[in-house]
This record gives C-alpha cells, sequence and structure tokens, in this order.
C-alpha cells in the first residue's frame, strides 16, 4: 500500500515541504510513498484528518499548530514535550487502532544549522516573538547555556521585552538575534521586524527562520551593517532529513 505523508497548518499557500520530499522521492527513486499539504484551518480537525487517510503514516506541523497539536498526540518524545511545541508526527496503525507521537525535529534542525555556520554561541541570545517556531531555537540555546531574552507585543513570559522598549543598548548586549516571527515572509517581503538596525555591530548573527524569500529585509539590514546572516533554509532541510528519519525507523 502506498505510504502517505503530509504537513497540516493554515493557510498553506506555499509549502518548502511538499516540494522538498517531491525532489526527494524522486532523486532517491523512493516509490509508493506520496506527499500532500492538508491545509487544516482548525486543529479540531484533526483526529477526522488521519481517520480518513488510512495509509497516513507521517505528518509535519506549521504555523499555527505547533503547539495546538499537542493534546490530540498520545506520547511526544522528551524534546518536544520539553520545548512545548510539535512539528512532525509519526502515526502508528494496528488494525483499527491509531497511535501518534509528536516530535520536533525543528530542534535538530536549528542545532545543525548554527553548527554548519560556525556560530560561536554567545552569552545572551534575542528571540524575536513567543510562538511554536521559537520553541525549538529556545530549547537548543538553553542546552547550550545561553541566557535568552524574547520580544512579544505583549510581553506576558519573564524574560520577554516588547518591540518599544528595545534600543541601542539592548540590541548590542545579545550578538546573536533570531527572527522567529513570520514579518517578511513571502509575499510580504517588504515586512520586517522593528529593530533599531542601525545599532547592529559586526559581531552580531542574525538568524531568520525565513526561507523565502532566501534573503528577507531583516538579514538585508543586518548585512548592510556587517553582522553575518543566515536564513532558515538549511535548518529547513535538516529538520525534514529527520522527520523521514523518524518516519522511516523501526519503533
Amino acid at each position: 500500500m502506498e505510504k502517505l505523508f503530509g504537513l497540516i497548518g493554515f493557510p498553506l499557500s506555499h509549502s518548502f515541504s511538499a516540494g522538498y520530499f517531491a525532489r526527494k522521492f524522486e532523486k532517491e527513486n523512493i516509490t509508493n510513498c506520496r506527499y500532500n499539504p492538508f491545509p487544516l484551518e482548525k486543529i479540531s480537525s484533526f483526529p477526522e484528518l488521519i481517520q480518513l487517510n488510512p495509509n497516513l503514516v507521517g505528518l509535519n506541523v506549521t504555523i499555527p499548530h505547533k503547539e495546538t497539536i499537542i493534546p490530540f498526540l498520545d506520547e511526544l518524545s522528551n524534546s518536544a514535550r520539553e520545548a512545548g511545541a510539535v512539528n512532525t508526527i509519526k502515526i502508528f496503525r494496528h488494525g483499527s487502532e491509531i497511535y501518534t507521537k509528536g516530535y520536533n525535529t525543528d530542534i535538530h534542525g536549528f542545532e545543525q544549522s548554527l553548527l554548519h555556520n560556525n556560530v560561536k554561541l554567545p552569552a545572551n541570545s534575542l528571540i524575536l516573538g513567543t510562538g511554536g517556531a521559537s520553541k525549538a531555537a529556545e530549547w537548543v540555546l538553553k542546552k547550550h547555556g545561553c541566557q535568552i531574552t524574547f520580544v512579544s507585543r505583549k510581553p506576558v513570559k519573564k524574560n520577554t521585552v516588547s518591540w518599544e522598549e528595545l534600543n541601542k543598548s539592548t540590541i548590542s548586549h545579545f550578538e546573536l538575534i533570531i527572527n522567529t516571527t513570520p514579518l517578511g515572509m513571502y509575499p510580504n517581503i517588504d515586512e520586517y521586524p522593528p529593530l533599531p538596525y542601525d545599532t547592529a555591530e559586526n559581531t552580531h548573527t542574525f538568524f531568520d527562520l525565513i526561507y523565502n524569500p532566501a534573503e528577507t529585509a531583516f538579514l538585508k539590514k543586518a548585512k548592510v551593517r556587517g553582522c553575518k546572516v543566515i536564513n532558515g533554509l538549511f535548518m529547513l532541510e535538516q529538520q525534514a532529513e529527520k522527520a523521514w528519519e523518524i518516519w522511516n525507523r523501526a519503533e
């Protein structure tokens, strides 16, 4: 029977994963596998989705469901539970019984991207945004002993500041600045997080989890200041490969 994999999120106007796996299947001559986008506006539709697709064995999860999916899963990997976000689901089927386990392969992807780009982790890092995408970055940075400050419109959690509070002194304090917001994502390529970019220096690294466009306005503004810039493409590729490994390994 053909194995079906897919992506849930909403909206899914552009899907990195669908294109990536289509190319992977063709390049590696992988047969009897298909990858479909499943636009899921309400996460409450998740149980019905897996019931209606009996050959569905693996899913990726994107905005806005990385956190809201958790109550619908039977089990979480340790890192997904600690991070509080899921971006990969493995679906086990035994007859009519269905069992789901959530993972966070963004953690693997983010850490591999830091290593690939020779990023020396500073003592203090700034994470822009507090949504599901920020959780992987937070987990990795905490693992390596970094102190983290978040930026949010509503700074309700500790170690969080508002956008209005950012100034030269706060920017200079953080040599690694990570954008986990969708600001600047295609088609809204002229948008960017409201930072005092003119205070950035060549000791800063700006990491954007966005991959489309390859160079966001956020990265462009940092680049002209001589900063090291990294986009989200390598991270996405690495998390996709990790998801594929999870879906296909025996458990």
